[in-house]
Order: C-alpha cells, then sequence, then structure tokens
C-alpha cells in the first residue's frame, strides 16, 4: 500500500495511471448524467409546493456540493505541497480551481433561476447566497494569483496559503442556514437526520451527484496531465511519449 502511494506522487507513473483511469470515468459520467436527468425530468413527480420548478434542484444540489468539495480537495492539496513539497499536489491544486469556480458558477446561477418564481428576485444577499459567492471569488482569486507570478514554485506556494485562509469559508457556507436566518431553505439530505426527500427525488439526486463526481474526476485527470506534461517537459519520460513526439 505505502509502495502504491509513493509510485502515485511519481508524475510520470499518475500521468500513465490517470490516461487509463479518463475513458472509464467518461463513461460513468455519461451514463449517471443521462439516466439522472431522465429521472429528473420526466420520472420524479412533481413537488407538493413547488411543482416542476424545483427540478432544477437536480443540477443546483450536486453543483453546488461539488463547489465546496473542490476547494476542500484544492486546500488540501495545496497543504501537502506546503508541507511535503510534493509536485503532483501542487499540480492537482492548480488543476482543480477552474473546475470548482465552474460548478460554484453553475450553482449560483441554478439557485438563481430557482430563486425568481420562489423569491420574486433573481438575487437576494442571504448568507447562503453571499457565502457562495465569496467562494467563486476566492476560486477566482486563486487562478489570478498563479497567473501573475512567473515563477511556478513561488505561485503554487502562494496560491496554497490561499486557499488554506480560505477554507474557512466553507464551513460558513454549509452551516449558514443554521446560524443565520436566511430565505435559502435547509438541507434536504442529512447524515444525522436522513432525508426529508421522496425516495425517487432522492435516488435521481444521488445519481446527479454520481455523475458530476465522475465530470470532476475525469476533468481534473484531464487538466493534471496537461500540467505535467508542461512543467516536466525537459524530463526524458516526456519526450518518449507517443502523443508527444506526434
Amino acid at each position: 500500500m505505502w509502495l502504491f502511494f509513493h509510485k502515485l506522487g511519481s508524475p510520470k507513473y499518475f500521468y500513465q495511471l490517470a490516461g487509463s483511469w479518463i475513458p472509464w470515468l467518461a463513461v460513468i459520467c455519461a451514463g449517471f448524467t443521462f439516466v439522472g436527468l431522465y429521472q429528473g425530468l420526466w420520472v420524479a413527480p412533481p413537488d407538493y409546493q413547488q411543482g416542476d420548478s424545483y427540478r432544477i434542484m437536480f443540477i443546483h444540489v450536486p453543483s453546488a456540493w461539488m463547489s465546496l468539495f473542490i476547494y476542500v480537495v484544492m486546500a488540501a492539496a495545496g497543504a501537502i505541497g506546503l508541507i511535503w513539497r510534493m509536485k503532483l499536489a501542487e499540480v492537482v491544486a492548480i488543476s482543480s480551481a477552474p473546475i470548482g469556480a465552474s460548478f460554484t458558477f453553475l450553482a449560483l446561477v441554478t439557485g438563481s433561476i430557482w430563486g425568481k418564481p420562489m423569491w420574486g428576485t433573481w438575487w437576494v444577499w442571504d448568507a447562503r447566497l453571499t457565502s457562495e459567492l465569496i467562494l467563486l471569488f476566492l476560486y477566482i482569486g486563486f487562478m489570478a494569483l498563479q497567473g501573475a507570478i512567473d515563477d511556478p514554485r513561488r505561485a503554487d506556494r502562494a496560491g496554497a496559503i490561499l486557499a488554506l485562509v480560505g477554507v474557512v469559508n466553507i464551513p460558513i457556507i454549509y452551516y449558514s442556514v443554521t446560524w443565520w436566518n436566511t430565505l435559502h431553505q435547509g438541507a434536504s439530505v442529512s447524515i444525522s437526520k436522513g432525508s426529508s426527500m421522496g425516495v425517487v427525488m432522492l435516488i435521481t439526486m444521488l445519481i446527479m451527484v454520481f455523475g458530476f463526481w465522475a465530470y470532476a474526476i475525469a476533468v481534473s485527470l484531464a487538466r493534471v496531465r496537461s500540467v505535467i506534461l508542461e512543467r516536466e517537459r525537459e524530463a526524458t519520460w516526456v519526450s518518449e511519449l507517443a502523443e508527444v513526439r506526434r
């Protein structure tokens, strides 16, 4: 097991391993997303209060969950890079940021689309919405900081520090509906309290979550492979790759 983790930290080994995983993850993503959208649009019953307008939640909720999860992964990878100087962890951190920002943006947009008929407005400075918007700014700030520093090592360290400082926003987002009186509804799915959703709705939600997970991992691995090629372009093993020779 320790040998596997040691090998996993090797850019060459991870590049090859990721290349074998991406096609499978793409198939899983397509399958789960297709089934989830079919379930969400045609199988799941209308909500007794919101009618059919709630169906956008099958996109909004998984996007919001992924926006939080990816930031935690990015911060953890940044911490590993700071402490153990693991090059691959730094690559994972910078590769995750655009994907997390995309999910955060999607969560904000779909939430606004749902909020218009439910609240009568596209946006309110609600605690959950505001803290999620701050998360988007943190992602953008991380990417801007990476692009503003020419030296990759210095850029990685600066980005890791920003990511670790910003991780305090994650529990604020999660507990905002509990700590403050907000318009945003509480969690429909909880580890401690179970689910308040119907069985079909819950299954559909989980299917979409798995599809989004597979997408995020597949795209992250593809981005990691690209960054590895860029940073290891002087290495002998890179020049020997068939895709590079072409």
